[in-house]
């Protein structure tokens, strides 16, 4: 049996879950989550349980021809986090930047729901908040 995790832990598993969805396997994806795990989003219908979950994520890697995702900020309540996160990659052999907000509850040390907030336009790679400075979220890298 898995031991509940400290909220510091919760930061960690995202991070690792991240990390996951550049380079992992399906199934290594899938091991941050829940059995029924949900991840909802503001541009496609809900995916549910987590192998379904592992498998999306590879193939959205795969689209996004090595895209990988960072955690630029965080704050973290009992089993609930929020963050805000970019993605970058390569399309059509132009670099872009997406950048969204996602929301997840936790169970059993692992993710149960993610709420995932951004702005897709296929005619246009990229998103941002209009005036925002993130110079020193792209300072992480």
């Amino acid at each position: 049996a898995r031991l509940p995790m400290s909220t510091d832990s919760h930061l960690n598993l995202i991070r690792a879950y991240f990390a996951a969805c550049g380079i992992a396997s399906a199934d290594e994806i899938a091991a941050h989550f829940t059995e029924g795990a949900t991840i909802y989003d503001t541009n496609h219908a809900p995916v549910v349980g987590r192998e379904r979950i592992g498998a999306f994520w590879a193939q959205v890697r795969e689209r996004w021809s090595g895209a990988r995702w960072i955690v630029d900020n965080a704050i973290e309540d009992g089993d609930t986090a929020a963050i805000e996160w970019s993605m970058h990659g390569v399309a059509d052999g132009q670099p872009f930047t997406f950048r969204g907000s996602e929301h997840y509850r936790f169970r059993d040390g692992l993710i149960d729901e993610i709420r995932q907030y951004w702005t897709y336009d296929p005619e246009q790679p990229g998103s941002a908040l209009v005036d925002f400075d993130y110079s020193e979220f792209d300072a992480q890298d």
